[in-house]
């Protein structure tokens, strides 16, 4: 059965999104997976074009060095196949203005920013063309993910009642478990590149002093008792899900063994670097031949091309072109 995944390169890869995401990835890779670096969805933030190259490579980078293979799975940068733009003209002309107007994230992101682009309004049909391209038959959507899938079935399902039944109407399906990674500094609030402050987040690819800094300052509380209590402890409980997501106990388990927040500070600390260490030295290793993740990534193109153009080719000529 086959399964999408996107990620979008903004900003450094952390591990909320390793824990998060491409964890889980990594363990479902082989079931016709398709995995997608998605750079054109990055086009609606303010980000220069030579840093949106660059960490569009560093993810790719990061990406095999977490564990992808891409001779299991199809790992590819949207932009390289060119179908994703077409196929989004097509199905801009399915959608109604109505039908994205309503967007959450849409009403949330336009009212931070003054004067925002149109893409703001319409990716969220980029996204649906990312999914329909590949009959995708289950896609994992977080919480926050829910009403784009949804509007991708209700695009599939007026096209396929208009034109004739070209696309498979996708089923949402919960993401595998996975940890709950919060702002080391606002414990409230998800562990975010775009809303992060200097200290919230640990990126996949920092030095063991940043680690342990950062860790230090995490923010818990001042009764120093160790429990897991998201309403009450959020930070001391982000610590101990993060503790209990690298190591692969509970996070209940790893509470008994601890009396101060000081020692779970660092063995966290001490668990985290060592976690990553082999990851990020496989990225340097990665990282130092550009030429050949670029011909990875062309080969993952070459792959998803094969699949996506028949499938918008179909749809092109249902609608007449």
């Amino acid at each position: 059965m086959r399964i999408l995944s996107g990620i979008q390169p903004s900003g450094s890869m952390h591990i909320g999104n390793y824990l998060g995401a491409v964890r889980q990835w990594v363990s479902s890779q082989n079931r016709d997976a398709y995995y997608c670096i998605v750079d054109l969805h990055a086009l609606t933030l303010q980000i220069e074009p030579e840093k949106l190259r660059e960490q569009t490579v560093d993810y790719l980078a990061s990406l095999l060095a977490a564990g992808l293979d891409p001779e299991v799975c199809t790992l590819f940068v949207q932009s390289q196949v060119p179908y994703h733009a077409q196929m989004n003209w097509l199905l801009e002309c399915v959608a109604t203005y109505g039908e994205l107007s309503r967007m959450t994230q849409f009403k949330e992101k336009s009212s931070r920013q003054e004067g925002y682009r149109v893409g703001l309004l319409t990716y969220p049909v980029l996204m649906a063309g990312d999914i329909l391209l590949y009959s995708a038959e289950q896609v994992p959507v977080g919480d926050d993910q829910r009403q784009h899938l949804e509007l991708t079935r209700q695009i599939a399902e007026r096209f396929n009642n208009r034109f004739g039944v070209v696309f498979t109407v996708p089923v949402g399906v919960q993401p595998a478990a996975s940890a709950r990674v919060m702002d080391l500094q606002e414990p409230t609030r998800k562990m975010s590149k775009s809303l992060a402050s200097p200290l919230g987040l640990i990126y996949l690819n920092d030095e063991p002093s940043e680690i342990d800094k950062k860790i230090k300052k995490a923010v818990t509380d001042t009764d120093n008792e160790v429990r897991v209590d998201w309403e009450n402890k959020p930070g001391l409980t982000n610590l101990l899900e993060m503790f209990a997501s690298f190591s692969g106990e509970t996070p209940p388990r790893v509470a008994e063994r601890y009396t101060r927040y000081g020692d779970l500070k660092k063995d966290l600390s001490e668990l985290i670097i060592e976690s990553l260490a082999p990851m990020q030295q496989r990225y340097r290793e990665l990282r130092a031949d550009e030429g050949a993740l670029r011909a990875l990534a062309a080969h993952g193109a070459h792959k998803a091309a094969d699949v996506a153009g028949p499938l918008y080719h179909r749809a092109a000529a249902a609608m007449g072109l």
